[in-house]
């Protein structure tokens, strides 16, 4: 959308998340809240009352919205409503919803070891293995360049991880020379897993989506995604006594630290 198109209000709110550093597509996630909002409303967001509010979250919970939709939401709002319009009055009144913590799904490592042989095809295997091996979120995943991986300091530079932070991770051997099977293999440029289009990185879905077949060919009746991976190698260095300390640093966390069955 050009300047030209967009409104004063919304043009405003932009200028707004660019100070302070919003990632593009954190600020098209708030945008399109905002937008949702004034749909609701049927007109400018920015004439909405505090009652309008309530019944906007009151509409989102009733119509099956999850906790986190709910949770996002919120924040969007207060984010517009005290930045963008300077009317903390609204920002008081509205409410997060706090839902149960659950035990995270934790493979053990035979079962880690038959999923990611059960990858389909080296490339996703390179991938998941980093993804477990190193502790990334699957964003961070995709999002490595051939240059990050530091043979000689046998560590993985994570560039801009969640908190817009940069961190270096552990390396082993074992992941490094599957790096190399990898890059001997397809011989990648930039990227370190491509997408169908060698200009753009693998998408976030497209690793879910081999995650989810590696599990299924696996057999693990478990419910596993990449962050699951990110649990378990979590859990498997606390089962090595490594500190927590240690272990938050590598994830880039100072909270970071799933919870075990006692």
């Amino acid at each position: 959308m050009t300047d030209e198109a967009k409104s004063p209000l919304r043009r405003r709110m932009i200028e707004d998340m660019t100070i302070r550093k919003f990632a593009p597509k954190t600020q098209n996630d708030y945008v399109q809240r905002v937008k949702n909002f004034a749909a609701f409303l049927g007109r400018s967001p920015d004439t909405a009352s505090f009652e309008d509010v309530r019944r906007y979250q009151l509409h989102l919970a009733t119509s099956g919205a999850g906790v986190p939709t709910l949770n996002q939401s919120v924040s969007i709002l207060r984010f517009f409503f005290r930045v963008t319009l300077g009317r903390a009055d609204i920002v008081n009144h509205t409410q997060f919803v706090h839902e149960p913590r659950k035990l995270p799904v934790i493979l053990s490592p035979e079962e880690v070891a038959r999923f990611l042989n059960a990858a389909p095809g080296l490339k996703y295997k390179a991938a998941l293995s980093v993804a477990y091996g190193a502790g990334l979120r699957v964003s961070e995943v995709v999002a490595l360049k051939v240059s990050d991986i530091d043979s000689e300091r046998m560590v993985i530079r994570i560039e801009q991880g969640k908190g817009h932070k940069d961190r270096y991770v552990m390396l082993s051997p074992h992941l490094l020379e599957l790096l190399r099977a990898w890059y001997k293999t397809a011989r990648p440029q930039g990227w370190l897993f491509p997408g169908q289009n060698p200009v753009s990185p693998m998408s976030t879905r497209q690793l879910t989506r081999a995650c989810h077949a590696a599990a299924h060919m696996a057999e693990i009746g478990k419910r596993v995604s990449p962050h699951t991976l990110r649990h378990s190698f979590a859990t498997h260095l606390l089962e090595q006594n490594i500190d927590v300390r240690v272990i938050q640093v590598l994830f880039g966390t100072a909270t970071y630290c799933p919870r075990t069955a006692s």
